[in-house]
């Protein structure tokens, strides 16, 4: 080309104990390694992300059935759809909260909350004595829990441009691991006490609580996973830009939209057709991938009478962990 056309942005000034620019000069020392350390740290935290969404769906029907708060057996399926749907609408609620908080204070800290919320609520939902406290409890996990976004940016941040495709199969990667690791412990691990009475007695707290060893597995998990996001570097900027850089950036970003008419912060979001043209497809298959692991959970644990398959929480969560083989 005869011109070079001068960059959107400019690099901010390097300073002195910012997060964001030691994570710049590490990048810049890498000579294109992949960071593998910090990868490893994504994938375990979306694991440990996924596994109290995934594992719920084996033993879902017989807890909501143990809570007697169905009048019918034909009733349970629809106690058990709001108990399964509680946790994503307190994600749904709180997801652009946690983005902005991600962007103000840094990734690692929401990170680190995250999977701090796990280990405490996931424990507790394992605790829950009425279907109400459940529902809470499963709500309060989704708000709190607003690890997606903030570890999608995150593994972006860590890595030079050429492995971000790879930073970010990493993340569903895991999260199809989980899908695969969370109904086995769901349907291997509920009801101990009347599938292993020689490990776990009738008394013991496991007993009085067969649906809190597959929430005590994967609390047990996040606590791991929490003590080693203490070894995160964080990625966020936290210096402020020099004015003379603010200007030089104000008027490069002027220019711009001088040039392009239909540029980005001119249209609200929902007009910019390449984000709704991602976007659409990811919520329709997030919808499908959902109403796939309820639906069919709850027809093959009913029982026959009623068209079901009647099977244990062992099978379902055979047929959940195979189905996650093909994810």
């Amino acid at each position: 080309m005869g011109s070079e056309e001068a960059p959107l942005l400019l690099p901010a000034a390097e300073v002195e104990g910012c997060p964001g620019c030691a994570m710049e000069r590490k990048k810049a020392r890498s000579n294109g390694r992949i960071p593998y350390k910090e990868f490893f740290f994504v994938g375990v935290t979306t694991l440990a992300s996924s596994l109290p969404i995934t594992c719920l769906f084996p033993f879902m029907y017989f807890m909501v059935r143990d809570f007697h708060v169905a009048k019918t057996e034909e009733d349970i399926g629809f106690y058990a759809g709001f108990l399964a749907a509680s946790y994503m609408v307190g994600r749904g609620f709180a997801a652009i909260f946690w983005g902005i908080v991600a962007d103000r204070i840094g990734r690692k800290p929401v990170i680190a909350f995250s999977i701090f919320s796990v280990a405490i609520f996931n424990t507790l939902f394992g605790l829950s004595t009425t279907y109400w406290m459940a529902i809470a409890i499963r709500f309060v996990l989704g708000a709190l829990n607003g690890l997606l976004a903030p570890i999608k940016a995150y593994c972006v941040e860590v890595c030079q441009s050429e492995h971000q495709a790879l930073g970010l199969s990493i993340v569903n990667t895991a999260w199809g691991l989980g899908v695969i690791v969370g109904p086995a412990l769901g349907g291997y691990l509920a009801q101990p006490a009347d599938k292993y009475p020689h490990m776990f007695s009738v008394k013991s707290i496991f007993g009085r609580f067969p649906y809190l060893l597959p929430c005590l597995s994967v609390s047990s998990f996040a606590a791991v996973v929490l003590i080693g996001c203490t070894w995160l570097p964080e990625t966020i900027h936290t210096h402020k830009i020099p004015e003379k850089d603010t200007k030089e950036v104000k008027s490069l970003l002027l220019e711009e939209e001088g040039r392009y008419s239909n540029s980005l912060h001119k249209k609200s979001l929902f007009q910019n057709r390449p984000w709704m043209s991602a976007m659409l497809p990811y919520c329709l298959f997030s919808l499908h991938d959902g109403a796939y692991s309820e639906i069919l959970s709850l027809w093959a644990v009913s029982n026959r009478k009623y068209g079901g398959l009647s099977f244990s929480t062992e099978d379902i969560g055979e047929v959940l962990g195979m189905a996650g083989l093909a994810r």
